[in-house]
């Protein structure tokens, strides 16, 4: 015996209210699964052993230069020290202070006339840390990052006198010097006496930031002090350009 119409959309009805039934739990199943996995890593970090609430480092290490320091730097060495805090076994701050080598590559003081040049960078930075709060053995991993305020410095042993007219030289620009462009390229310009520049030293302090990541290894003396190997990018916005640094470092954490 034929159904009346009214069936068919009845049934209709009834298998759509289904359906949507079956999507709205689906969805409340994956957002309580992503909740209980946030709690227990949340959980994890608390239910380890007791951490120290107060945390120091010292490093040492390969600084790779990026544009303007890697063509007149190149790679350099650097080292690090800081003194922080953990909040608890996954969340930390620290303050850090980075000395950079910035002295020019032997054939650019000798291309561009840059006789006993030396350079540097100082930075102190705020970083935050995130560790991950499970670990390998005695291995373990972290990332941080953060802002800081950038002080590079460049400066000759005698300071000398650059007449105008003289061309430029593309390391030039860290000495913040006066010129122009002409048809053959820049060249020194400065219209009052003595008629140049004098390059001496000079010095650019700038904001920026940095970020990275690292590993750990739990050492059984030192009171469980950490070996870390760490890499980071620091980018400073000076005047006359950015000035990025990678540093590599090799470190004690305490």
């Amino acid at each position: 015996m034929p159904r009346a119409p009214w069936l068919f959309d009845c049934d209709h009805d009834r298998g759509g209210t289904t359906l949507a039934r079956r999507k709205r739990r689906w969805r409340l199943r994956n957002r309580i699964l992503l909740l209980v996995t946030f709690c227990g890593l949340i959980a994890s970090a608390w239910a380890q052993s007791n951490f120290n609430r107060y945390t120091y480092n010292a490093g040492l290490g390969l600084g790779i230069g990026k544009d303007d320091v890697a063509s007149y730097v190149g790679n350099s060495f650097q080292g690090v020290v800081g003194a922080g805090m953990n909040f608890n076994r996954m969340f930390g701050m620290d303050a850090e202070y980075m000395y950079y080598n910035l002295d020019f590559r032997p054939s650019v003081i000798r291309s561009q006339s840059l006789a006993d040049q030396s350079g540097r960078m100082h930075s102190i930075s705020l970083d935050g840390i995130v560790n991950v709060p499970r670990h390998i053995g005695k291995l373990g991993a972290y990332g941080i990052f953060g802002l800081g305020f950038y002080d590079r410095s460049v400066g000759l042993a005698h300071s000398q006198l650059l007449l105008n007219n003289t061309p430029m030289q593309p390391a030039w620009r860290w000495w913040d010097l006066n010129w122009v462009a002409i048809a053959n390229g820049p060249v020194i310009f400065n219209p009052a006496p003595p008629y140049g520049e004098t390059m001496s030293s000079n010095s650019k302090v700038a904001g920026g930031f940095n970020y990275g990541g690292g590993v750990t290894y739990r050492l059984n003396s030192l009171h469980h002090a950490k070996v870390y190997l760490e890499w980071r990018y620091h980018r400073a916005y000076q005047a006359d350009g950015q000035t990025i640094v990678m540093p590599i470092t090799v470190g004690l954490r305490w």
